[in-house]
């Protein structure tokens, strides 16, 4: 078993270096945005490789059986493009591509897919996260709903000539959607020769048993956890559409007698007037997210392990299953990130040790659309999603955060842009990328602090497009840990002036002009009292922290060498022991 799942893997692997090496937009070939995988014939997650989870956890399996119910005979050659988010995509930037596995007698043994962030899907404003979107008529994307874009290795020369007529950079979109094809088709490949080498039927079996593995890997680690049915509570900012903002509310049910961990989403509002939407994927793998950074390391996100945890939807809900027409353009981000922070804080309440804090809110400007004309190249058009400094990472019960996660539906696999290579690509100049100090979720494990991103166009005008959440309601610690920074937004003029900006919308710059973005830290794990006061001196000495949080905040005093005063430490944690006990 180990043998195959190895050579399984290696063929995700190549699919997923295929689409890096061969794209041609940054969000793609910089930032990573992408995920491949291998689905059984019956529509079972295989193999997702180094995938981000929100792509990959459910969405494969959903998209595998609309294609089938729109083509139930799967030929050798065919190709499909699918991106709907009414019929298990998770959002309509997101292109998914299928081609099926059929092997020398017809039959159709296994389907690899490849799913891509896109820089332009032909919104009506020139960003992917049109949160503002009232429907999906005002959104504006082109939908692909199974739709048959190679038959006999031939492409569908009037649904590529419908794409380029709509996108606003056509040949970024060629090149990214060669690399996606030539990664699916890949896959086809190296699957095809393993089947031929080691049979069908082994590798039948093999799926059998490695799906059973991994569910026993999942039994074993549900059956450590203590029972217990909570309900979680969440609220996402004030959003066009929520002028109040959103209360969520998550049902958890952990049942370590059947090993089996259930969640409740439906008693949620209604879908939502705008583009915060989730889709039936994404809504489901949000919650399967926080359960799985709960379980610790060591299980397979698949078919198997899934099957241990019920994720119960409902129609026409928010965070359920989206009706027509209702945007679910930023499906992959807020509310989504809201749920899977709101199940890895509540398991956290089950015992010490247990859970995660919340990571941070996205997306900022720091990893905004930006769009407009290059004077580099003849005024040429452009558009892309850069990805500057984001932190955002939680902390855990055995360790501080880990700086970089981006948003928790990526899991940290999203790659941070070259300052360099995103100044040689775009009209802009990046001024300023640092952490900020004392805005870490403060704990015995401390969260990511914010980070402060300064960039403006050069020699040309700018729209930044981006839709954050965090600005009013943080990331929230666990079990006695404090809240991450806030999220903020300013405009610099030429004069340097600065003004505050609101949490989402296109923001038109001007040549001089700047953008200020400083993105949501995550919360700490413990009380900050009980961190240790050697780590705490640490944080002074390596400007994660300030002298003065370190005692009011962690009751550690310092002296101006930074050694640590004993007795005034000791006498700031007592009275935060007897003020706590109070409580």
């Amino acid at each position: 078993m180990a043998v195959i799942s190895n050579r399984l893997n290696v063929v995700v692997e190549g699919m997923m270096n295929t689409v890096f090496r061969s794209s041609r937009s940054g969000v793609l070939n910089s930032a990573h945005d992408f995920s491949c995988c291998i689905v059984s014939a019956d529509h079972r997650l295989v193999m997702g490789a180094e995938s981000l989870p929100i792509h990959m956890m459910s969405g494969p399996d959903l998209i595998s059986r609309a294609i089938l119910d729109v083509y139930p005979e799967m030929r050798r050659g065919d190709a499909f493009l699918h991106n709907s988010p009414y019929n298990g995509n998770s959002h309509a930037a997101d292109h998914a591509m299928l081609v099926p596995i059929v092997d020398d007698d017809g039959v159709h043994r296994f389907s690899v897919l490849a799913k891509a962030h896109q820089a332009d899907c032909g919104n009506s404003q020139p960003t992917t996260y049109l949160a503002s979107a009232r429907d999906v008529y005002e959104e504006g994307a082109l939908l692909f709903d199974a739709c048959r874009v190679q038959a006999d290795y031939q492409d569908n020369d009037d649904i590529l000539r419908m794409l380029r007529l709509r996108v606003r950079v056509p040949d970024q979109w060629w090149g990214d959607y060669l690399a996606l094809l030539g990664a699916v088709r890949l896959g086809e490949r190296r699957m095809t020769e393993l089947g031929r080498e080691l049979g069908w039927d082994v590798l039948d079996e093999f799926v059998g048993e490695w799906l059973t593995y991994s569910e026993t890997l999942m039994r074993a680690a549900i059956s450590k956890l203590p029972a217990g049915r909570l309900t979680v509570t969440t609220r996402h900012d004030p959003f066009p559409g929520i002028p109040d903002g959103l209360d969520l509310k998550i049902d958890i049910d952990v049942r370590p007698e059947t090993e089996e961990i259930h969640v409740d989403l439906t008693e949620n509002a209604d879908c939502l007037p705008n583009g915060l939407n989730l889709t039936e994927s994404t809504a489901a793998t949000a919650a399967m997210i926080g359960v799985f950074n709960s379980v610790g390391e060591g299980v397979p996100p698949n078919a198997g392990s899934l099957r241990r945890v019920g994720v119960k939807l409902r129609e026409n809900c928010a965070v359920g299953i989206p009706s027509h027409p209702h945007s679910c353009s930023a499906a992959t981000t807020n509310l989504a990130d809201r749920v899977a922070n709101a199940v890895q804080r509540g398991l956290a309440q089950l015992g010490e040790g247990m859970g995660l804090a919340e990571c941070g809110a996205v997306i900022p400007a720091a990893a905004a659309v930006v769009s407009g004309t290059d004077p580099r190249a003849g005024d040429r058009p452009f558009v892309n999603q850069i990805f500057l400094a984001v932190t955002g990472g939680a902390a855990t019960p055995w360790t501080d955060a880990w700086l970089t996660i981006f948003h928790v539906g990526c899991a940290g696999m999203l790659r941070r842009d070259s300052v360099e290579i995103a100044e040689m690509t775009h009209p802009i100049r990046v001024h300023r990328q640092r952490l900020v100090p004392d805005t870490e979720g403060a704990g015995r494990y401390r969260g990511a602090p914010s980070a402060e991103v300064e960039y403006g166009p050069v020699d040309t005008s700018m729209t930044v497009a981006y839709g954050a959440d965090g600005a009013v309601h943080p990331a929230l610690g666990a079990r006695g840990g404090l809240a991450g920074g806030l999220t903020r937004h300013l405009r610099r003029d030429a004069s340097g002036d600065l003004t505050e900006l609101p949490s989402q919308g296109l923001v038109e710059l001007r040549d001089g002009e700047r953008i200020v973005s400083i993105t949501a830290g995550g919360g700490g794990y413990g009380p900050p009292v009980e961190r240790e006061p050697a780590r705490v001196r640490e944080d002074v000495r390596e400007g994660w922290i300030t002298a003065g949080r370190a005692r009011d905040v962690y009751g550690v005093a310092l002296c101006e060498d930074l050694s640590i005063d004993e007795a005034a430490t000791a006498l700031l944690r007592g009275a935060a022991a007897s003020s706590s006990s109070e409580r």
